[in-house]
């Protein structure tokens, strides 16, 4: 991998190979922008990437897939589901974090498995990576073309997916900057909408609707019941669809690369994790079980043309049954968002796996404007897979993808916290001070051992309820892309003859870089930007909320 600037003496020391000023400001404008390893534009902005962080891939996961949650769980089910799921994304986002400040190139945590721990295992979890963006892609298709038949049947399922196929296609074109900024304003917009909801909840609650006879107050929690007689087998059910829910923390550090300035704006986003986890996720799971019956029976089972949500539910249940095309344009904007940036995410993985020679390499091909085409096509075409929805309904459509994708987050949790562990081992080895660390991980290694732990148990766990009574169909469709991760492992080491590398070996130098609006200036969470003096230790409540 290249490095920027001249490498001094100091850099056998561990100090980064930061180019000079003179150096960085010679260079071409044009130059600077584009990331030299893998020729991918460096557009996005701070607050690109902190919108993304917080309000990023928001859209049918949370908004109709809570829906099966609730149904299954119950509304207590729901909480918990969010809460635990919601630790162990913050946890992966610390390791995530102190990995990607410091080497922000092309395949995030998918490169760095290969400097940290084997390149068959790189193979693995890439591979993982995209299928998840694939599937989840294949879904927001399916709910898209879902509520515009709704709306209007006089255009097949086949032609609205056709119509928005070449519609994404076209936008993802134009550029890193037109998917940051349409990012940004469509983040913001999901931020209000759920603002709103809450808002509603609220009031609906406390019986202040206008008509509103008595209050709702906990009724649903009494009748059917916190965990709608399903118990701890509902509570594990949820598991499987917040894992859906939540994947897409992660993608900052796809986003790194063309960022303008990541020593910045990784550990900024990186610290909005926490308030999307708090207002996003938990919110949503209080009011949704707080509105909506867990048995109300078009949560599971509605109109084969449409997906119900439990916004939708809640309104009509509040007497406003015209409300359900209002979710419906709601969840319709936040698709637009969620499919725009599953297509980024999952041809960004599949690119930078395709230039480290991880997939076919014509797949690594960017254009004069860093816009990698093939890899693109490719990942939109995994979009055809909602087209199940015509023979099975959006409904069941939609739970069989959720169950494909489910595992396949908590496998690449799971490795981004053993790299991690292999990262720390490795600076360790070579005599590297943690403090020199510009983004430093919260109660290391106790994390990231953590994340480790509770990842692989949950891939494990997550289809246990299909043994009894034993479902074949459902069994297989929980299970069967967890033997693919080592299957492709162990494969590609057998054919390739790689190699487990030792912790005295990894390259800890290579793959810096500075941020271009901070020419020269290693910028690190623990230092001053001006003067690099050391800033006094922030109190945990601090480190946790990205307080100030």
């Amino acid at each position: 991998m290249k490095t920027l600037g001249k490498q001094t003496p100091q850099d056998v020391e561990g100090v980064p190979p930061w180019p000079a000023p003179d150096e960085a400001d010679n260079a071409s404008s044009t130059d600077e922008k584009m990331d030299p390893d893998s020729g991918v534009k460096r557009g996005l902005k701070n607050r690109h990437l902190s919108m993304m962080a917080l309000a990023g891939i928001i859209g049918p996961g949370l908004l109709v897939g809570a829906g099966g949650a609730l149904s299954n769980g119950g509304p207590a089910s729901l909480i918990i589901g969010f809460g635990v799921i919601g630790i162990i994304a913050f946890s992966i986002m610390q390791s995530l974090g102190e990995m990607t400040t410091l080497y922000p190139g092309g395949g995030a945590f998918i490169s760095l498995g290969e400097r940290m721990v084997d390149k068959a295992f790189s193979v693995a979890v890439g591979w993982n990576y995209f299928l998840i963006w694939a599937t989840v892609l294949a879904n927001e298709y399916n709910v898209i073309t879902s509520i515009m038949t709704f709306w209007s049947d006089t255009v097949p399922v086949w032609g609205f997916f056709l119509i928005f196929w070449f519609a994404f296609l076209a936008f993802q074109l134009l550029g890193v900057e037109a998917f940051g900024e349409a990012e940004f304003w469509l983040a913001l917009f999901k931020i209000l909408g759920l603002t709103a909801f809450f808002i509603f909840s609220i009031i609906y609650a406390a019986g202040g609707l206008i008509g509103q006879e008595d209050s709702l107050g906990f009724r649903y929690w009494r009748d059917p019941g916190p965990f709608n007689n399903n118990g701890f087998r509902g509570v594990a059910t949820v598991f499987v669809f917040c894992s859906t829910f939540y994947a897409g923390v992660e993608s900052v550090a796809v986003a790194a690369t063309e960022t303008r300035n990541p020593g910045r704006a990784v550990p900024q986003a990186i610290k909005q994790v926490f308030w999307r986890i708090i207002f996003v996720y938990m919110g949503s799971a209080f009011f949704f079980g707080l509105t909506c019956p867990a048995d109300a029976d078009d949560l599971t089972n509605g109109p084969s043309r449409a997906l119900e949500s439990p916004m939708t539910i809640a309104i009509q249940n509040a007497g406003w049954e015209g409300g359900v095309n209002l979710i419906n344009a709601f969840i319709f904007i936040t698709c637009l968002s969620a499919c725009n940036s599953s297509i980024y995410i999952g041809s960004r993985t599949v690119l930078y796996m395709a230039q480290s020679g991880k997939a076919p390499r014509f797949l690594g091909w960017t254009d004069k404007r860093g816009v990698p085409l093939f890899a693109i096509l490719l990942t939109n075409a995994f979009g055809a897979l909602s087209m199940m929805n015509i023979s099975t309904g959006a409904s069941e459509a939609y739970t069989y993808i959720v169950n494909l994708s489910g595992v396949s987050t908590f496998l690449v949790w799971g490795s981004i916290s053993f790299i991690h562990i292999r990262f720390r081992a490795a600076w360790k080895a070579q005599n590297r001070d943690p403090a020199d660390l510009p983004f430093r991980s919260m109660l290391y290694p106790w994390n990231a051992y953590f994340g480790l732990a509770a990842n692989i148990f949950l891939a494990f766990v997550q289809g246990w309820t299909h043994l009894a009574p034993f479902n074949a169909a459902n069994f297989v469709d929980a299970y069967i892309l967890l033997p693919l991760f080592p299957i492709i492992w162990i494969g590609f080491k057998f054919i390739k003859k790689t190699k487990f590398m030792r912790a005295e070996q990894v390259d800890l130098d290579s793959g810096r870089r500075v941020d271009l609006d901070k020419k020269g200036v290693v910028v690190s969470d623990e230092s001053d930007v001006e003067g690099g003096a050391a800033r006094p230790e922030k109190p945990w409540w601090k480190k946790i909320t990205g307080a100030l």
